[in-house]
């Protein structure tokens, strides 16, 4: 008996994927940070999922320590298994709780850092202090990086290999950073532009996609039976390998392109519309089509 494609009726996924800001939290309107609350809609339905068996992944480009804080609001350990958490746009996998990272991959951002400096030389640079915060080469805008922060030279910050850096430039536009980054081509490196000028530096071939995918084979589960849902460019490679992956409303044009569905916003609990495709609450019947 052959099983129903995604998206189709009578499918469910085994594993949900989710991105965190601009997905399961609102953002700030004119900064470039989230709302640290999670919605009773979005919570409810994330319970029906673990409630129903299957698994919850968060995914996001966020460090480790600002995704568990997530998955406390969200009561994801409610159900005394571990979970698996892909952080940093897929470069480090975590179990939790508590905290410990099974999977890491790293590369050298020497040549990527200058290159992007070169051209943008009053640029922030940030790169990931494991458990405390990040190192900065100076404060970024309030509220945009969680934890600590710890100022040190650009030099110093990319000596030994990383899992990730972030470069800022709040003087400039997304559109300038994608300009730059495909006139740049980046060599060694994979990038990633967000909302603002934010650019985030990853190993080749390191994505959203690659750690679910590593997690998926953990847990013996196939692509086709994952849902996904997220709302950045960040977020592209991750709903092209899920067998089902769904857009944000207020996603930008080149996520909605690559979707298989377009759900509400943010603002309007667009994740958990979605997930109540599949995982419907009591009495409300689905809508599994």
């Amino acid at each position: 008996m052959t099983r129903p494609a995604p998206g189709e009726p009578g499918w469910r996924p085994r594993l949900v994927a989710l991105d965190i800001d601009g997905t399961l939290l609102r953002w700030v309107a004119g900064l470039g940070m989230s709302h640290e609350e999670v919605t009773p809609a979005v919570h409810d339905a994330v319970q029906r999922v673990l409630d129903a068996g299957a698994h919850v992944v968060l995914s996001s480009g966020r460090a480790p320590h600002n995704m568990t804080v997530v998955a406390d609001m969200l009561d994801l350990h409610g159900h005394g298994e571990k979970l698996w958490i892909v952080a940093a746009n897929g470069a480090v996998v975590l179990r939790y709780p508590p905290a410990e990272v099974v999977h890491e991959v790293t590369f050298d951002a020497r040549p990527a850092v200058a290159a992007v400096l070169r051209e943008h030389p009053e640029a922030l640079v940030a790169v990931e202090e494991r458990g405390v915060g990040y190192r900065v080469s100076a404060p970024f805008p309030d509220g945009e990086l969680g934890g600590e922060t710890i100022v040190a030279a650009v030099e110093e910050m990319v000596a030994e290999p990383v899992s990730r850096v972030i470069i800022r430039d709040p003087e400039a536009t997304a559109e300038d950073f994608v300009k730059l980054a495909e006139r740049l081509g980046l060599q060694g490196t994979d990038y990633v532009v967000g909302w603002t000028a934010w650019l985030d530096l990853a190993p080749v071939g390191v994505s959203k996609a690659s750690g679910l995918e590593y997690v998926a084979q953990q847990l013996g589960i196939d692509r086709d039976e994952v849902l996904s849902i997220g709302d950045g460019r960040n977020d592209i490679e991750m709903l092209e390998w899920s067998g089902r992956g769904v857009a944000m409303g207020q996603a930008v044009d080149e996520v909605k392109e690559v979707a298989d569905d377009v759900t509400a916003s943010v603002d309007d609990d667009g994740a958990a519309l979605e997930i109540g495709r599949w995982f419907p609450a009591p009495g409300s019947g689905g809508m599994d089509a």
